[in-house]
């Protein structure tokens, strides 16, 4: 019998190596058909929670933030894009153009995991990261988001009635906050079974062997 694992995927659709992360996560799981059935959960994290309406352009904020060069940047894209072609994720080659805000982004996915059928969340997280990682669309706006919900099947006159209100506002910022003061600073952030961590776009083996072990109760 599989066993039956909690798995909280704490991320931000503004971050690449969620991307990567969620499709090396995507690859362990196929591989482990049979022996780990995943009960999984996609948390909320913002990378930028000030930034304001229009965005910011991408080499300009990545600069701003860390001090990378166009050069640099233009080398961590091609990583990033390598690492996302083995886990099956497209990036636009010239990155996600402009920098986000993605609350309103997490309002839908808090929504599709509460009101959603089954791996709507999933569905739509996935929509979400192709929309801004992979196409480069302007996801603070409402037709944007729209047009993804509708593209998972989702109810969109209910999300367009979310997007014009505060409804889950208060929600997912209490989560945020909850992941925030348990030591969460980076993603993608997996959490299994509430207690075992693993950061980063880690490689598809790495989550492969982690959960394999927690599931058979080695660690």
């Amino acid at each position: 019998m599989a066993a039956t694992l909690k798995i909280d995927f704490v991320s931000d659709i503004a971050c690449p190596w969620c991307a990567v992360g969620l499709g090396a996560l995507e690859q362990a799981l196929g591989q482990l058909k049979g022996e780990v059935q995943a009960n999984l959960h996609f948390q909320p994290f913002e990378l930028n929670p000030h930034m304001g309406p229009g965005g910011q352009d991408l080499g300009e904020h990545l600069t701003e933030k860390y001090g990378s060069t166009p050069e640099q940047q233009a080398q961590i894209r091609a990583n990033i894009s390598a690492r996302g072609e083995e886990v099956g994720f497209k990036f636009n080659p010239g990155g996600r153009g402009r920098v986000y805000n993605t609350f309103n982004a997490h309002r839908l996915l808090h929504w599709a995991g509460v009101k959603g059928p089954e791996g709507s969340q999933h569905a739509l997280k996935r929509a979400l990261l192709e929309a801004y990682q992979g196409r480069a669309e302007v996801v603070e706006s409402d037709d944007v988001l729209l047009a993804v919900v509708a593209s998972v099947g989702l109810d969109v006159a209910e999300a367009q009635s979310i997007l014009s209100s505060d409804t889950y506002a208060q929600e997912v910022r209490e989560i945020q906050r909850f992941y925030q003061q348990a030591g969460i600073h980076s993603v993608p952030a997996v959490i299994i079974n509430d207690k075992h961590l693993i950061s980063g776009g880690q490689p598809a083996a790495v989550f492969e062997q982690a959960l394999r072990r927690i599931a058979s109760g080695e660690v």
